[in-house]
């Protein structure tokens, strides 16, 4: 099979490509980012639906991005050689794209790990309910036994 033939675009063979393939690959970090902020600003303010909405267009995004910078890594000879001052404003924007990333993730984490400490405070909080309040031989109450816990059921739809 040929690069053609699986749609794979083909190698960057001159200077005049690979600045077209430079261009193309900045334009689809610029939108990553946009999507990357618009989704940690839509999560920072709860947003979680809103947020989830952005998922399809940041995963295309990122596919593309990954194979636009693929494209170019594989061509980096010709791009050092003849656009040296656009690879290293492409490296640069790749670093700020990258930091953008770590705070993205951690806001998802921050956001998952809140959840999750709901969701446990909420079945630890059913399962004190449900069981008889007792006191054991020193005079202390007794803590709920872990087998006293009852399955919980939540929508994962947001």
């Amino acid at each position: 099979m040929n690069a053609q033939t699986n749609n794979a675009p083909a190698p960057i063979a001159n200077a005049a490509e690979a600045e077209i393939a430079i261009v193309h690959l900045n334009t689809i970090m610029d939108r990553l980012v946009e999507t990357v902020q618009e989704e940690t600003a839509r999560v920072r303010a709860g947003k979680l639906r809103d947020a989830v909405a952005l998922h399809e267009t940041k995963m295309e995004l990122a596919k593309s991005y990954a194979a636009a910078g693929a494209r170019v890594k594989a061509a980096k000879a010709i791009v050092g050689q003849s656009l040296p001052q656009k690879l290293e404003a492409m490296r640069r924007k790749h670093a700020e794209l990258q930091a953008l990333l770590k705070t993205n993730m951690t806001v998802l984490a921050t956001a998952h790990a809140v959840g999750e400490g709901i969701i446990r405070g909420v079945s630890g909080e059913l399962v004190r309910k449900s069981t008889p309040s007792t006191y054991g031989a020193t005079g202390r109450a007794n803590v709920p036994s872990p087998k006293a816990s009852q399955p919980l059921a939540i929508s994962r739809v947001l």
